[in-house]
């Protein structure tokens, strides 16, 4: 089996509400979805949501490499070649994760729809039968915030995720807002994205947090500052969580030196895809640290890929792929049982693909053939 055809889709995937995070605001999400077709006629979807501040990637560059370096060097290749795939890719172009993940995610569709079995059968087999959902609140007011999540409790909603990195005081302030409105018995992590900038600030917060009872604080100080990470960790009783610190092998090896966090936060478009998302788990999971599978609000393509990856590992302990949740028009249909997510045991992502709404979605495009 041999990959043929290659289509690249440039869309602008359209969100119910604004996600507004520490450094950018979206109104759409932009996102590359790739759709490879072999030799023998199998299809296979994968998808890659880039972002500046996290892999590097913008929405433009993206479809750039793929379309004049990496889709033309894997016509003709064994999709079900995936170190020797991930192997050519590597020498290609360095860096770039979301552009790999993107064919790597389209690959592991085509292999298990070659075999018939999902694609987490290819992983170890499914170890997790279902994870609850983390809703995930952007910034806004205090009152805003706390409004949101109360309304998300009434759906059935048991955990959120809050997004904060402005002034630690305003911040605090959000937190405390929501905590009051949900009760003790509802878990809220703290994401920061960076935006709390380095040890001594991120410190002060968490003096502040003291009595609110966080499960645990992802990502307070800048991507780089992985000793900061450990200065946070050495004097705080929080659950630490790196994210962006986290991109593939080199950093999980400094984590795991220096016991930098906790928990560690695996996504798919910042490692490369599944394949070296399997890699990063077993390394944690001999280090001995928790991890959940992150999203970069990908649809319903990039969401599968991440919950199969969480569903094969034990080590996987949370998940946080909510992208289809928050779209007003998905080109997939991937099943939410809110405030749970339960994989089928269709084949390959187990996603059924609309392509009348992925071309009216789609902005610009190209085919590669052999």
């Amino acid at each position: 089996m041999k990959i043929q055809q290659v289509e690249i889709f440039a869309i602008q995937l359209p969100l119910i509400d604004p996600f507004i995070i520490s450094y950018a605001t979206y109104d759409t999400m932009p996102s590359i979805i790739l759709k490879i077709t072999t030799d023998t006629g199998i299809v296979g979807y994968g998808e890659a949501v880039p972002d500046e501040h996290v892999t590097g990637e913008s929405w433009e560059s993206t479809y750039a490499v793929l379309k004049h370096q990496l889709v033309p060097a894997i016509i003709g290749e064994n999709p079900m070649a995936f170190e020797k795939l991930h192997d050519k890719m590597n020498h290609i172009v360095k860096d770039v994760p979301a552009a790999k993940a993107a064919i790597d995610i389209a690959c592991f569709d085509i292999a298990g729809k070659a075999l018939q079995v999902p694609v987490y059968q290819l992983l170890g087999g499914r170890y997790h039968e279902k994870f609850p959902i983390t809703h995930v609140l952007s910034i806004g007011t205090p009152e805003e915030m706390a409004n949101e999540a109360a309304r998300r409790v009434e759906m059935g909603y048991q955990s959120f995720k809050m997004k904060v990195g402005t002034e630690v005081r305003r911040d605090v302030a959000r937190i405390k807002a929501v905590r009051e409105r949900v009760g003790e018995e509802i878990a809220i992590r703290v994401d920061v994205n960076q935006g709390w900038g380095n040890a001594s600030t991120t410190l002060q917060g968490l003096r502040l947090l003291k009595d609110l009872n966080i499960d645990w604080l992802e990502q307070p100080v800048d991507s780089e500052d992985i000793d900061g990470m450990v200065e946070i960790k050495s004097k705080s009783d929080v659950t630490l969580m790196i994210d962006e610190g986290l991109r593939g092998v080199r950093e999980m090896r400094e984590i795991i030196l220096k016991r930098a966090a906790d928990k560690v936060n695996i996504k798919l478009m910042k490692c490369g895809g599944i394949y070296p998302a399997m890699k990063l788990a077993v390394m944690a999971e001999m280090a001995g640290i928790e991890c959940q599978i992150g999203s970069m609000v990908e649809s319903s393509v990039g969401s599968a890929a991440g919950f199969h990856v969480a569903f094969s590992k034990k080590i996987m302990t949370s998940v946080e792929l909510t992208g289809p949740l928050k779209f007003s028009k998905d080109i997939g249909n991937l099943h939410y049982d809110v405030p749970f997510i339960c994989l089928t045991e269709k084949p390959g992502l187990g996603v059924d693909v609309d392509e009348t709404v992925l071309k009216e979605l789609c902005e610009f495009s190209t085919i590669v053939t052999a």
